[in-house]
């Protein structure tokens, strides 16, 4: 029987090792973390992250072939490959700081399968890394591995939160990377099997490992490209009368450009984008390409440019000041459909809200109030390390307050902001919000979900990103 072993419990390694487990049911999975609780959930009826589908998929298989244990050596141990899915945060000082990948955890991972390894292993790079880091992977295990023969191999995930296990039942394609020697091949061939109990043979793409490793940050920096050209074009809607819905339908329709990833909006959030274009641009430094580094620098300056505009429009709608007014923040996820508020655009709102003094009541379906509290006051790219090394949240954020409830977040409120597209936020009854907020009543759609006209028809002062301004918004300025 084929063992295989998962280093990380979190996004990526839970999803991922599910499936394999429910698609090859000859091969026992071991998902492994240190983190007590975080298996614990895993081997609870709650488990520690939300994704549709996920919670169906563990039952069928929990116990019988898909194992989640704090028993990180022995599982390492007995396996044949091991997947290592540990965090891969930007650093935060020293050489690098603020844009290039943290290896720690990755190399002490390594170390230790090197250190417990009695079999000759296959290693597979599930974390996002740095092109390269292979090769150092390589010669930590090549180094400390007394004799055993160890092959590395890069198979990047390329889920959308929300849509994870659909997209690992039917992936457009599954990349596997590897040294181009017999032994490389061979190892390669031994994953291929795996993924292609259910997967299209011609949808298994082999690579070498460094087209492997820079696929998936060239893939990531193309999706946030396409928002960023969105939202820039959305500023330029708004000042010239153009309606960016009607643009980037025109703009999908073309079939070399295809209508996906070109909704406007805040901007874009999730835990892989921003990193990894951040570790795109360092690798483009280390290697002498300045302005191929700058080029993609500014998908990222756009982004934080569309989320200071935001605040700013907010802000300058209402008398140019904020201080003291309760103000609704609907959604707090990155996207629909995930608990996830790695990097979302609501924190840089609600903190540049903050900076000006408001009272915000936050409603959000999948976040809890403790999630909030935590993304308010960390430090940035802290939440990428893994649980138990984060610091405690030191302190509450006083002028937040977290409701259960769209009504009870509006109550009394000057403004409500729509930050996440969470479906429910579009069949809400605005008639009795309207009723029950101050007046004038303002809404800022943040996702361009609601129906504008409808909202100005009750009563209300509308914002949506890239649409014809509200004749209340046109005297008022918006510069980021």
């Amino acid at each position: 029987m084929v063992k295989i072993c998962c280093i990380g419990a979190g996004y990526v390694g839970g999803p991922t090792m599910a499936v394999i487990a429910l698609k090859c049911p000859s091969i026992e999975v071991a998902v492994v973390d240190i983190s007590v609780s975080r298996i614990a959930a895993w081997n609870s009826d709650q488990l520690p992250i939300y994704e549709p589908g996920l919670e169906d998929v563990v039952k069928q298989c929990r116990g019988k072939n898909l194992f989640f244990s704090t028993d990180v050596e022995k599982h390492v141990f007995e396996a044949d490959i091991v997947f290592v899915s540990v965090n891969t945060p930007t650093k935060t000082r020293g050489l690098g700081a603020g844009k290039a990948a943290d290896l720690t955890y990755w190399e002490s991972a390594a170390r230790m399968i090197a250190d417990v390894s009695k079999s000759d292993k296959i290693v597979v790079e599930k974390s996002t890394v740095p092109v390269k880091t292979a090769e150092a992977i390589e010669k930590i295990l090549t180094h400390n591995g007394k004799g055993i023969k160890f092959q590395i191999l890069s198979n990047p995930e390329f889920l959308a939160e929300g849509t994870a296990i659909q997209d690992l039942f039917n992936p457009d394609r599954v990349l596997i990377g590897g040294r181009e020697t017999p032994a490389g091949q061979k190892a390669i061939q031994a994953l291929k099997d795996v993924y292609a109990q259910w997967v299209p043979e011609d949808r298994i793409l082999t690579t070498n490992l460094w087209s492997a490793e820079l696929s998936k940050l060239a893939a990531n920096a193309f999706l946030a490209q396409r928002i960023s050209s969105v939202n820039a074009m959305s500023a330029l809607c708004e000042a010239t009368g153009a309606n960016v819905k009607q643009v980037s339908f025109a703009v999908g329709t073309d079939s070399r450009i295809g209508p996906k990833f070109l909704n406007a909006s805040v901007g874009f959030g999730g835990s892989c984008f921003q990193k990894d274009i951040l570790n795109l641009v360092y690798i483009c430094e280390c290697n002498g390409l300045p302005e191929v580094a700058e080029y993609w620098k500014q998908v990222i300056k756009i982004n934080d440019y569309q989320k200071g505009r935001f605040v700013n429009r907010v802000v300058a709608s209402m008398f140019n000041t904020v201080a003291n007014k309760k103000v609704a923040i609907l959604g707090f996820a990155f996207k629909k459909d995930t608990g996830d508020t790695r990097e979302t655009p609501a924190i840089d709102v609600c903190k540049g809200l903050l900076g000006d003094k408001a009272r915000l009541s936050i409603y959000d379906p999948q976040v809890t109030e403790e999630q909030i509290q935590r993304d308010l006051t960390m430090n940035k790219f802290d939440w990428d390390h893994p649980i138990h090394l984060q610091p405690m949240s030191p302190s509450t954020v006083k002028q937040v307050s977290v409701v259960w409830d769209a009504y009870a977040a509006t109550k009394d409120a000057h403004a409500l902001c729509i930050l996440t597209e969470w479906d429910e936020f579009k069949t809400l009854d605005y008639q009795k919000i309207f009723d029950n907020m101050q007046k004038p009543a303002f809404v800022f759609d943040g996702r361009n979900i609601v129906d504008v006209e409808k909202l100005r028809e009750i009563g209300f002062i509308v914002y949506s990103i890239g649409k014809p301004l509200d004749p209340w918004l046109k005297d008022m300025p918006a510069v980021a």
